[in-house]
């Protein structure tokens, strides 16, 4: 699966993983969460205790500031699993987490 993983302090970085959990929880550091604040089906994962763990500060998105490392996944409305990104989506938010 083509990800983007975004940590702290460094530009985005395309990252192929096999999409298990476990390699999902390996890029964040623990327990996932998914959240969506685009507009288009993009899921941000990142810990889900990012902030009371004290992880280091990454990026403001919306409202929020993400602690720790991210990344970012498509997330299709019709179905229940993470897929890859396309190239179109990796340009897109590179350019925005850059």
């Amino acid at each position: 699966m083509r990800v983007l993983v975004v940590e702290p302090g460094k530009q985005p970085e395309e990252r192929e993983i096999d999409g298990s959990l476990e390699s999902m929880q390996q890029i964040v550091g623990g327990l996932i969460q998914a959240i969506y604040p685009f507009d288009d089906p993009v899921a941000l994962i990142c810990n889900d205790e990012g902030k009371l763990l004290g992880l280091p500060w990454n990026r403001v998105v919306g409202y929020d500031i993400i602690a720790g490392t991210f990344f970012l996944c498509d997330a299709p409305p019709d179905s229940e699993n993470f897929e890859s990104l396309t190239e179109i989506q990796v340009l897109h938010y590179s350019k925005i987490f850059e």
